[in-house]
């Protein structure tokens, strides 16, 4: 179990929603049939295979947990060489828990074992000032249920992750974005949740645990939230509602910061959070400062317990000028206003990313903003309107931004057509890979653009994208990735090796569409050409 209190209360909530979300599955319409004739992601093996980050950081003294991603046939049986003291591994459930007090960097051998084979892969352990080494993967409950959100969907959510086993693949974070929020109250006069919606936060963050997963939630350093929410300031001592400034607020909504109150109750609530067990805060508000953001890193870490810091909301020009101050004090930032499923939002904005490059490193990443696939829509939800195409290019291209991938669809009606894009291993490694770095544009003409990114283990991850309205082939050369000599090619969504080239690599690509590929060179692989 994952910090789970292992009281009868939280076993009940915790069977009574599974079973709710057993009959709620049960009863929905899959999405349109017929973009299971677009799936190029080959069936998912029986055989043990580890998958996700090849890397994980902590900082000393808290909680260690980390749930090893292994898809294939259960049961399954876990091992680990080199685990250092401190940590202990459950062999049935595969997670490993524990602390680690020592700053150190410690290289572990994990095993998985199924009758059909086994699976073994070197993994890193960080210990230090960093977490979330690779992008954070998991759902954000806002561009499915919008202000709608409440305790029951949430643990649909998370079941919806076991059930289409989207845990072994490395997808992690269950969030709860905003419109939770109550009263202030407590022994901490921190934020509480609004009992209409949900029961107890932490009763919820000890069943999302106990699932294997971890568990996210929403502030703003604002007086109220976006939604109208209770926020983390106040213009009185207690933290109360004071209706004259909100309104003051909502009419000045364009003008903020100013909005932020004279009373700061980051550290009541960064408290609170860690108490419930929460894992990941979304902090939100416009334009967003370097004050604010240290005020709330430096809380969080007082706490004792690792949480990841995703800052928000951002128009690409008011971030830019101090990012180099917000950066190093959160783990990731938006880059862009909020996207929506359409062709126009997505590419406008995942197109225009280089000038993030710099400020991307292990542990700190730009934020685009959550995926758009599958049944979406801000309280309403319907299938996305990007196109098959559409959403391979979306998926694509943040994988070589090294983007967080959220999902943000009703996960109770995920088709096969989308749960394919998401189960992509080879796919996820580009985004998930150690080395951190932020794909660039390399080639650009008549919209056609070659974007290529640096792995760890001396590949390179290319995607070839055409904007344009038919279809057309797009060619990247040797000059435009700075490298010499023969690589192999591989289709990564299809994961097969499709050529041995010299000097370039070209492909017919569909409208609005990509091929992406990662090149391995010939002496990689035990050849000399």
């Amino acid at each position: 179990m994952l910090c789970m209190k292992k009281n009868k209360t939280t076993l009940a909530l915790l069977l009574g929603m599974l079973a709710l979300s057993s009959v709620s599955i049960s009863q929905t319409t899959p999405q349109d049939d017929s973009l299971q004739a677009f799936i190029l992601t080959p069936p998912v093996a029986e055989k043990p295979k580890i998958n996700g980050a090849k890397v994980f950081g902590v900082r000393p003294e808290s909680p260690f947990v980390y749930a090893i991603p292994v898809s294939g046939k259960r049961p399954i049986q876990f091992s680990a060489k080199g685990l250092p003291i401190g940590l202990k591994l459950d062999a049935n459930m595969g997670i490993i828990t524990g602390k680690l007090t020592a700053k150190g960097n410690y290289s572990v051998v994990i095993k998985a074992k199924n009758k059909l084979g086994v699976a073994e892969r070197n993994f890193k352990i960080v210990v230090g000032d960093d977490i979330q080494l690779t992008p954070a993967m998991g759902w954000n409950s806002w561009n499915c249920w919008g202000s709608s959100v409440n305790q029951e969907k949430v643990m649909y959510s998370a079941y919806g992750f076991i059930k289409n086993k989207l845990n072994e693949h490395g997808w992690t974070y269950i969030n709860i974005d905003d419109a939770w929020q109550g009263v202030r109250g407590g022994s901490l006069n921190a934020l509480q949740p609004d009992p209409k919606r949900f029961a107890a936060i932490g009763s919820l963050a000890d069943s999302i645990h106990a699932m294997g997963l971890k568990i996210g939630i929403y502030s703003t350093p604002w007086v109220r939230s976006y939604a109208g929410r209770l926020g983390g300031s106040s213009e009185n001592e207690k933290g109360e509602k004071d209706s004259l400034f909100a309104k003051k607020i909502k009419a000045n909504a364009k003008i903020l910061p100013w909005a932020i109150g004279k009373y700061s109750f980051a550290k009541n609530d960064a408290q609170q959070f860690a108490d419930w067990g929460i894992d990941y805060l979304k902090y939100d508000w416009a334009p967003v400062e370097a004050p604010e953001t240290k005020e709330m890193e430096d809380a969080i870490k007082a706490t004792k317990r690792d949480i990841v810091l995703s800052l928000s909301n951002n128009g690409p020009q008011t971030l830019l000028h101090n990012i180099g101050e917000v950066a190093p004090n959160a783990q990731s930032w938006r880059t862009t206003n909020d996207i929506n499923d359409s062709w126009k939002s997505m590419s406008s904005i995942g197109f225009n990313q280089d000038k993030w490059a710099p400020y991307t490193t292990p542990g700190h990443f730009s934020d685009p903003d959550m995926l758009v696939i599958g049944y979406v829509g801000w309280g309403k939800p319907h299938p996305t309107k990007l196109t098959a195409d559409e959403q391979y290019t979306h998926i694509s291209l943040w994988s070589l931004l090294s983007a967080p991938l959220l999902l943000g669809c009703d996960l109770d009606k995920i088709d096969p057509f989308t749960l394919s894009l998401i189960t992509n291993d080879e796919v996820i490694d580009i985004d998930q890979d150690a080395l951190g770095k932020q794909a660039t544009k390399v080639y650009s003409k008549d919209s056609l653009d070659v974007f290529s990114k640096p792995l760890e283990d001396g590949g390179i991850a290319v995607g070839l994208f055409n904007r344009s309205s038919n279809m057309a082939k797009v060619s990247v050369s040797w000059k435009d990735l700075g490298i010499k000599g023969k690589w192999v090619v591989r289709d990564v969504w299809r994961q097969k090796d499709v050529a041995d080239v010299s000097d370039k690599y070209e492909a017919e690509v569909a409208s609005h569409g990509v091929v992406l590929v990662k090149l391995i060179h010939t002496t990689k692989i035990g050849r000399i050409d």
